[in-house]
């Protein structure tokens, strides 16, 4: 039974997922939720006491994907700079294979919804950042290598480019994707990050 319910819950994330991803720009009702998965709405409320907790339930879904692999990458590779781009290339692959996530990612779904919620979005990146900040911070005392701007400005630097490239992909309505030209946008960016002491 209760593999039933996880089941369900399940197919409720998946199916607002899909919802953010199908109708950029559109505010998503519990109606219309429900009847995209084929319940009633009370239904949908035993599986989750409100629409914010099935939010949570997918910025839950956005930030395990992220930190367990994020935690992986710094435990198996020690340069800083593969680090880095493994970093940037783990969250702009995930956003690309997972348009309806960006919507949170970028809080435009969010609007209208609780501010917990907007804090919880806030903390994702913000946790990359420092994760970024903690690499750069390593390369210096490891590699002889230092940022060729302050550690804070390079972290929060590349901070920007994830979140810019992955508001673009939102913006274009899915068309233009994070990991178009992203090789060669690194390339540029490896070769200016850091410099030998």
């Amino acid at each position: 039974m209760s593999n039933k319910k996880t089941d369900r819950r399940t197919q409720i994330l998946q199916a607002l997922a899909q919802m953010l991803e199908s109708s950029p720009g559109a505010r998503i009702t519990t109606a219309a939720l429900a009847k995209q998965v084929g319940v009633s709405e009370a239904a949908l409320y035993r599986h989750f006491p409100s629409k914010a907790k099935m939010f949570e339930g997918l910025i839950e879904f956005i930030e395990e994907s992220l930190f367990t692999r994020i935690t992986r990458i710094i435990q198996e590779e020690s340069n800083a700079i593969a680090r880095i781009e493994m970093i940037m290339t783990l969250v702009l692959g995930f956003a690309e294979q997972n348009p309806g996530m960006c919507r949170l990612l970028t809080a435009d779904a969010l609007a209208g919804e609780t501010e917990r919620l907007r804090v919880r979005i806030t903390q994702v990146f913000d946790r990359i950042e420092t994760q970024l900040k903690q690499i750069i911070r390593e390369a210096d005392l490891k590699q002889g290598l230092r940022p060729t701007m302050g550690v804070a400005p390079c972290a929060n630097f590349l901070i920007a480019i994830i979140e810019g490239k992955i508001r673009h992909y939102v913006r274009s309505e899915f068309k233009v994707k994070p990991m178009d030209i992203w090789q060669e946008q690194w390339d540029v960016l490896a070769q200016n990050l850091m410099l030998n002491r």
